[in-house]
């Protein structure tokens, strides 16, 4: 797996070996259709997560006693999207061969559609909990089959028929006529088959732009950060097998508090791994 290292996220250990948990940086910033400048989100999220406590009094866990990885981030060639893709695929096959958890750190939406591709051969019925605003279940979106807007319509073509939606708020008629929405943690943890595994993406525009103004879409009526905790808690202990953190674009808010909140999530993300079941 090619990566550039760069200063780790907080708590990371020095070694993949013996970790059970691996970020990865995935700088894809290629078809953002209103803002761009996701492909500075993961090292802006490493620069905050040192604002972090190592203690999360949410999971009640601390980074310094879970083995988790900071592998850097991924060497995403702009311009070059296919490719992209395929370099984004190839890592996570080599992830899941290690028996690894891939934790993701986008970079835009469109990531998690080969990242789900390179983990299937690993995994079988796979469930995927998408948080977000938007429904990403267009077949096109400006003459693009491969979008951020598409990613959830493309990953449903891989054969994952159970994608659970939250904090969903935007799309067309078409869209919300195929969305499965869920609007209660209870609902959730319900709904969520224990026996197999759980994939969660998490768009950052999902929050209200009151919290995080600096996502590349941002949509008014979002969840806050305690509805966040309420869902993970909903889910912790079950079959987790990896992650995404997208669509943080950090250049829209200069006060920082949108890569804070992002680092905030992706350690509450790296605990929820780390308790998972199955």
């Amino acid at each position: 797996m090619k990566t550039i290292y760069d200063s780790r996220y907080i708590g990371s250990k020095d070694s993949m070996e013996n970790a059970d948990t691996v970020l990865i940086g995935c700088p894809l910033d290629a078809t953002s259709s209103f803002r761009g400048g996701t492909r500075f989100a993961p090292d802006s999220v490493r620069k905050a997560s040192w604002t972090l406590e190592t203690y999360s009094p949410y999971m009640k866990m601390d980074l310094d006693e879970l083995l988790f990885y900071d592998a850097g981030n991924l060497d995403i060639p702009q311009g070059n999207l296919i490719y992209s893709l395929e370099v984004i695929e190839g890592a996570m096959r080599e992830i899941a061969r290690k028996e690894k958890r891939p934790l993701i750190m986008g970079g835009e939406h469109l990531l998690t559609y080969p990242v789900i591709k390179g983990l299937k051969e690993a995994y079988s019925n796979i469930q995927v909990i998408h948080f977000d605003a938007h429904c990403d279940l267009r077949d096109e979106y400006e003459g693009q089959r491969l979008s951020h807007a598409t990613v959830m319509k493309r990953v449903k073509e891989l054969g994952i028929s159970d994608i659970y939606q939250i904090g969903i708020r935007s799309g067309t008629r078409s869209e919300f006529g195929e969305a499965f929405i869920i609007d209660a943690p209870e609902t959730l943890a319900s709904q969520i088959r224990k026996q197999d595994a759980v994939y969660l993406t998490f768009d950052m525009d999902v929050f209200d732009p009151s919290l995080v103004p600096g996502v590349t879409t941002p949509e008014p009526g979002g969840i806050m950060f305690h509805d966040f905790i309420y869902y993970l808690k909903a889910i912790s202990g079950m079959n987790i097998i990896g992650a995404d953190i997208v669509e943080l674009s950090p250049d829209y808010d200069t006060s920082f508090v949108s890569s804070i909140c992002t680092a905030k999530v992706v350690r509450e993300i790296i605990m929820l791994l780390s308790c998972r079941g199955g």
